[in-house]
């Protein structure tokens, strides 16, 4: 089942048709990964993560919803990967409802990538936490 771009959205900001579900902050992050198959990379862990997530995505943009209760997980809300393919890199912004849910997420989107990239050699990751 796809997601629509605006349940999407809604998930994002904590939207209901009642109104903001809760009161938390989001927690962001960036990271322009150096290389030049943002858009293969992009497209393979989007592929590979909407066997089981809400995912939408082109060659050259993806958005993965990971949510709240994911693996067990009790978070504040659903955190989200936006993934942008540029012609020297990838990037990965990162949208969480806890601190933890964006630390435990780079982990996870940096081991997932190394996987695909692995032709590459390990790519590097520079977190800026926003």
């Amino acid at each position: 089942m796809r997601t629509t771009r605006l349940e999407i959205l809604r998930r994002r900001h904590g939207i209901t048709a009642s109104g903001i579900e809760g009161n938390w902050m989001m927690y962001e992050t960036t990271a322009r990964v150096p290389t030049i198959n943002g858009s293969r990379y992009l497209q393979q862990l989007c592929k590979h993560w909407s066997h089981n997530l809400s995912v939408e995505f082109t060659p050259e943009k993806g958005t993965v919803v990971f949510p709240r209760n994911a693996r067990g997980a009790d978070w504040p809300g659903d955190a989200t990967l936006i993934l942008t393919a540029h012609n020297d890199n990838l990037e990965c912004r990162l949208e969480a409802s806890a601190e933890a849910q964006r630390e435990a997420l780079k982990d996870t989107v940096a081991r997932h990538l190394h996987r695909f990239a692995f032709r590459e050699g390990p790519l590097n990751f520079d977190w800026r936490d926003v």
